[in-house]
């Protein structure tokens, strides 16, 4: 039997010195008080994932992502083993060490703030099927294609 997937793009926003911009979650239903990825969001109908990237980075943080300054980082295939379909996701994982302006909090309703992290010193708690990223990349051993949450 098929099932439909929900897709999203993460931009891990990266300095200079090797941290990662995250966001803290707050008032958006889902993992609230969890440290996420500080531009993430689904990809619109009849919109490419590169775009909903740039897109997703302009609307959370303000600032300018040009799709050629996106390094992908893995594909991940996620689920939360509820039959929902909603909770059928395809995530798409993108490295990003280039962008125009400063990033900010465009969304207080539902941020609780931005911090810049080193991968082997990150805040807690992190949202699990993100911290299994961020914690392959910080070893380098993050796989191209990734599962989360089967069995």
């Amino acid at each position: 039997m098929g099932f439909r997937v929900v897709p999203a793009a993460y931009v891990l926003l990266i300095d200079a010195g090797e941290r990662v911009l995250l966001q803290l979650r707050r008032g958006t239903g889902y993992r609230d008080g969890f440290w996420a990825a500080a531009a993430a969001g689904h990809v619109e109908a009849d919109e490419p994932v590169f775009a909903a990237a740039c897109r997703e980075a302009a609307e959370e943080l303000g600032i300018v992502v040009e799709q050629r300054d996106l390094v992908p980082l893995t594909t991940m295939h996620r689920t939360h083993g509820n039959g929902l379909e909603i909770d059928e996701r395809v995530d798409f994982f993108f490295a990003c060490r280039r962008w125009t302006g400063e990033p900010r909090t465009m969304e207080p309703e539902r941020s609780a703030g931005l911090g810049w992290y080193p991968l082997d010193a990150l805040p807690e708690p992190v949202v699990p099927h993100e911290l299994f990223v961020l914690e392959g990349l910080r070893r380098g051993d993050l796989p191209v294609i990734t599962a989360f949450g089967f069995a």
